[in-house]
């Protein structure tokens, strides 16, 4: 943080009080939050840490919070749901696959005012480039998520793999790709797959690209087009060329054959193609059981609406403490001993702080997922990693680019029943597609025909009239 940052913040917290008269706690005592969340359900032990950890909160600012958890599969479903049938909540987790959609229906609350008064100290800790990025219509109905907010793609190899057949690694085009895959394939043979996909991680080939927050990967504006036009990407030939790379792949074998249908990977998968840091890249060969992978920067850094509204928290429109909501999100992402205990559990209890700060987890399994709960910046590292596992993260968000749309929200109502049509239709194919298993040539045309009969081109024409509408500002 720069010394003027330093300054401003400061200056934020000695006025947080000021300005943010609280919600009348009523007769009911202290107030409770209920947060939603993504995640795979809470043990016995689980809810007694959280309402140990609500102990802390409620010393700290007079308020408690629950936790309530959708399933991974079916989180989008059941947030829809809760805001449909008028369910109360007062923080839930939201996405981009979510947000837009949900913030339009008047499901989240309108915070741009209220930041300024409830949470300055949050207000001036973020910066401005992911304000912008949740930014609605001129409105902030979302907190951002500081952590690796901007996208960077690393192309990620086991080392034994690039070690064993001299693999040059520096390169990153797909016809380079091609040749190192080869070498792997022939020299491990055929039983060894170098590069395993799934349909929850299928190839990525639209990086370059802003999907406007429309919810449909196959339409955006190239993120550095300063003409902001609005494409049908899958006509753009860079996209094809790498659709029929990965289809050349799969039908030699270099991809699995079950991509197309695996709910999952493998924990061990020679190379992969993934966001993140290079730090990071420990923590993944732990997880597979090998000494190293190696890791090469692909794309990026890029800050673009779609990567800054990967993870946010939302305040109800309904909720009967909104500023306290604030107030607690504030204490989520500024006090470094709540959000140990939010990723971590309770010390002594789940881990431990070792001599020079970090932490030693004693229980790994805690249920509450990181990237959903608020900035990394204010997080202590774990004893696996290295004491400045975090300035890597800061310094990619810095260096990022912006897109052209950064801070542009496509209004989707106009052409909703295209939209949810379009998506349909991408549905059916998408799997297929994007782990090689169907061939561009012959599956592109009928998805493209199938888009257009779905009403793509009142989609494509509606995006590129608010874009046009909204001018240079973005």
């Amino acid at each position: 943080m720069t010394y003027k940052q330093t300054l401003i913040l400061l200056a934020a917290l000695a006025t947080a009080a000021v300005g943010c008269a609280k919600s009348e706690r009523g007769g009911a005592g202290v107030p409770v939050l209920l947060w939603w969340q993504i995640g795979g359900g809470l043990s016995a032990r689980d809810a007694a840490a959280i309402e140990k950890i609500a102990d802390y909160t409620e010393a700290k600012i007079g308020v408690r919070f629950e936790v309530k958890q959708a399933g991974w599969g079916d989180a989008g479903y059941k947030f829809k749901t809760i805001v449909n049938s008028g369910e109360y909540f007062d923080i839930m987790f939201t996405d981009l696959g979510m947000y837009n959609l949900l913030s339009r229906m008047g499901a989240y609350a309108d915070l741009s005012d209220l930041l300024g008064d409830c949470a300055p100290a949050l207000r001036a800790y973020i910066p401005e480039s992911l304000w912008k990025g949740v930014t609605i219509d001129g409105k902030v109905f979302a907190v951002p998520t500081y952590k690796d907010s901007s996208k960077t793609v690393y192309h990620v190899w086991d080392h034994a793999l690039v070690e064993k057949y001299g693999l040059d690694i520096s390169k990153t085009s797909w016809p380079d790709l091609d040749t190192a895959f080869r070498v792997v394939k022939k020299g491990e043979g055929p039983r060894q797959y170098p590069f395993v996909l799934s349909k929850g991680s299928r190839a990525r080939v639209f990086d370059p690209y802003d999907t406007l927050a429309s919810g449909l990967e196959m339409l955006g504006v190239r993120a550095d087009d300063e003409s902001r036009t609005v494409i049908n990407v899958l006509k753009e030939p860079a996209v094809i060329e790498k659709l029929r790379y990965l289809h050349r792949w799969y039908e030699d074998g270099i991809i699995n054959p079950d991509a197309n249908v695996s709910e999952s990977n493998p924990l061990y998968r020679p190379f992969f193609m993934e966001q993140g840091w290079s730090g990071v890249a420990a923590g993944w060969a732990a997880g597979a059981g090998i000494p190293r992978y190696d890791v090469q920067r692909a794309f990026g850094p890029l800050y673009s609406t779609d990567t800054i509204q990967g993870s946010m928290n939302a305040i109800s429109a309904s909720s009967k403490y909104k500023k306290e909501c604030l107030e607690f999100l504030e204490l989520v992402n500024m006090d470094r001993a709540l959000r140990d205990m939010l990723s971590f559990g309770i010390e002594g209890e789940y881990f431990h702080y070792t001599e020079d700060g970090r932490i030693h987890r004693d229980i790994t399994d805690w249920p509450l997922v990181n990237y959903q709960l608020g900035t990394y910046f204010n997080l202590s590292v774990t004893d696996d990693n290295p004491p400045d596992y975090w300035d890597e993260v800061r310094r990619l968000n810095e260096e990022a680019a912006s897109s052209v749309m950064l801070g542009f929200v496509m209004d989707i109502e106009p052409v909703r029943n295209e939209i949810l049509a379009c998506k349909a239709v991408w549905d059916k194919y998408v799997y297929d597609l994007l782990t090689g298993a169907s061939d561009p040539d012959v599956m592109l045309p009928r998805i493209i025909a199938e888009l257009e009969g779905a009403g793509f081109g009142a989609v494509l024409a509606e995006a590129q009239r608010q874009v046009n509408d909204a001018g240079t500002e973005n």
